[in-house]
């Protein structure tokens, strides 16, 4: 464990490295393929920054043929959530960062995603990422805070590969709801995913859409 400067303990990355760095490597690289690694896990992501997932709601896991067709052509798929997002709404998407964590080479934060122009909230995300995975114009981008996590690995990363982990259908809790701005009773769903950067596991996510 790592302390962070605002107290306390911060998880570090990827605790095991080497299941992980295998996840991240191509069908040519692999003797045998190994079973997906369902990583990041949920609850060590959501403890960044809330003691337990009720301000977050109830998580349960879902295949993809259990969700409706919008939620799996948002979530259901090996790529950026920050294309994704502004593909499906047809406008760019900026960054509104809620809370944040950070050492010299971890950085973790809590997010909504707001399409640029109407300041729609469309969703609701934690990362966390080993910014030695990423040179240095990124992770200055990273820090800025300014730029979406998916734009920036876009532009400063040439190798990069999006493995989805695991689908949820989500009861939104009273901290989620009203950050979407969801009225009482909605479902919605989300997802955690994995980010790797030249062959190596750099981004941990959980990504969350209305």
């Amino acid at each position: 464990m790592e302390l962070s400067p605002c107290g306390g303990q911060f998880p570090s990355f990827a605790p095991n490295v080497a299941p992980l760095f295998r996840s991240c490597l191509g069908e040519e690289d692999r003797n045998v393929t190994p079973p997906r690694q369902i990583v990041p896990e949920l609850e060590e992501l959501t403890r960044l920054f809330h003691e337990t997932l009720l301000p977050l709601g109830r998580f349960e896991e879902v295949e993809q043929d259990q969700m409706p067709l919008t939620y799996r052509q948002l979530l259901a798929h090996d790529h950026h959530m920050t294309v994704t997002v502004e593909n499906h709404y047809g406008e760019p998407v900026r960054v509104e960062v809620l809370q944040r964590r950070s050492d010299q080479n971890r950085y973790a934060r809590e997010i909504l995603l707001r399409l640029q122009n109407s300041g729609q909230v469309v969703q609701y995300g934690i990362m966390r990422v080993d910014l030695e995975q990423i040179p240095e114009p990124g992770r200055k981008a990273i820090r800025s805070e300014q730029v979406p996590l998916g734009r920036v690995l876009i532009q400063h990363v040439e190798l990069r590969q999006v493995r989805l982990d695991t689908l949820y259908r989500i009861q939104p809790g009273a901290r989620l709801a009203r950050l979407l701005e969801l009225p009482p009773g909605r479902i919605i769903y989300g997802r955690t995913a994995l980010i790797c950067l030249n062959g190596h596991p750099a981004v941990e996510l959980l990504e969350v859409v209305k």
